[in-house]
């Protein structure tokens, strides 16, 4: 039951710890890898930080709601602050850095989406769906709509 309503406590306890797994399915004792031990170390703070979102009981999921959405504004301010030093130290425009950091955010987290549904699924039909999918709706509100409201603003 704690394991489907974590507290505050379990979170913290969740974000720090590394340890073997136990695949439910088969009741196998999964040993960390070095790989998992590699991305736990380098996320860690990361994990703490969030760690602070209330527990999604809390409140009906409200103050979780809306302390996440803060978390993630905040996120968001120091990326782009990022952006705008990266573009100023390699010597290209806000544009073109704001557009190719976009790009990359977009694209990124729909290629990892795609290459675990190829290597999950037996015939990667997910894979190609989400591919697919995600170009579509990259293409036709990436470029339709800033095309729509200018024609609309012009």
């Amino acid at each position: 039951m704690a394991a489907q309503n974590p507290g505050w406590l379990s979170q913290f306890r969740t974000a720090v710890e590394l340890g073997p797994q136990i695949d439910d399915e088969n009741m196998i004792l999964d040993d960390v890898t070095l790989y998992e031990a590699i991305v736990h170390f380098m996320c860690i703070s990361w994990k703490c930080i969030f760690a602070f979102v209330p527990p999604p009981q809390m409140g009906g999921g409200v103050p979780s709601f809306l302390i996440a959405l803060m978390f993630i504004g905040i996120i968001t301010a120091i990326v782009a602050e990022v952006a705008t030093i990266l573009g100023c130290v390699i010597n290209l425009k806000g544009s073109v850095t704001a557009i190719t950091l976009v790009a990359m955010g977009t694209s990124l987290p729909d290629t990892f989406a795609s290459v675990t549904a190829a290597r999950t699924s037996e015939y990667a039909d997910s894979a190609v769906g989400n591919v697919t999918g995600s170009n579509c709706v990259n293409v036709f509100l990436g470029l339709g709509l800033p095309w729509v409201i200018s024609a609309h603003y012009n």
